[in-house]
């Protein structure tokens, strides 16, 4: 098996989401791949079966932020200060899709731990909540509104959002990883009312961290992702060949 990284940059929602999908329908038997990319501009991504009805199109675009949908499923994300990660390799991997998403979020434990020691006690969520449940409650179009099992959190707040998809003989994840507060902006640009806006703003912000808020220091990005890339060989036992 050999596996690739890839620093794909600043690119659009459409770009980004696009190149994920291509890279888990054209993924061979033999290779894995480990991606790190932005968004330019910031984007807010929906889940595969999210409607786009749930956003104000027209504010966005006023604003200058995409709006696109993930190949993955999960509900709404603004991309703004992250590192969005993704991992394609075959289906037919030494490990099942539950355990590659368990060693992923340890992989980047391991790197957030390198970046900065505090961040080590980031842990996996161990409960699986109710998702149809969820979903009819008014913050079920908050992706970041509720932590899955094995999703990374810090404090008992959501630090690291994951989703994964089986797409033939191909496993797909991708997730955030959050650095500043921007993302808790997404409120804003739902279609409800401003009083829904206010209380969801305030779930946001009592359900989820960020690398900057726990640090108090701003990120320094281009060292976060070559930690990142450390943790993921040291988790996997690996070594990456940077494409």
């Amino acid at each position: 098996m050999i596996w690739h990284f890839l620093d794909s940059g600043f690119n659009t929602g459409e770009f980004n989401m696009k190149y994920d999908l291509e890279l888990a329908q054209n993924c061979s038997p033999q290779d894995a791949y480990f991606r790190l990319f932005r968004w330019q501009p910031n984007c807010i991504s929906l889940g595969a079966n999210q409607s786009f009805d749930d956003i104000d199109l027209a504010k966005t675009k006023a604003d200058g932020i995409d709006v696109v949908k993930r190949p993955t499923g999960g509900r709404a994300i603004l991309h703004a200060e992250e590192w969005t990660y993704s991992v394609v390799l075959p289906l037919n991997f030494q490990y099942s899709p539950k355990e590659v998403y368990s060693i992923i979020s340890n992989a980047l434990i391991r790197g957030l731990d390198l970046y900065n020691p505090l961040l080590a006690k980031s842990e996996l969520e161990s409960a699986q909540p109710n998702f149809p449940k969820l979903l009819e409650e008014p913050t079920g179009v908050l992706c970041f509104a509720s932590t899955a099992k094995n999703e990374v959190k810090f404090g008992g707040k959501k630090l690291i959002g994951s989703a994964q998809r089986k797409l033939n003989n191909t496993i797909l994840q991708h997730g955030s990883i959050l650095c500043g507060t921007f993302h808790q902006k997404l409120a804003d640009y739902l279609n409800t009312s401003d009083e829904s806006k206010g209380m969801l703003r305030s779930e946001l912000s009592s359900r989820t961290t960020e690398i900057e808020t726990i640090l108090k220091a701003k990120v320094d990005y281009e060292r976060l992702k070559e930690c990142l890339i450390k943790g993921f060989e040291q988790e996997w036992q690996i070594e990456l060949t940077r494409s």
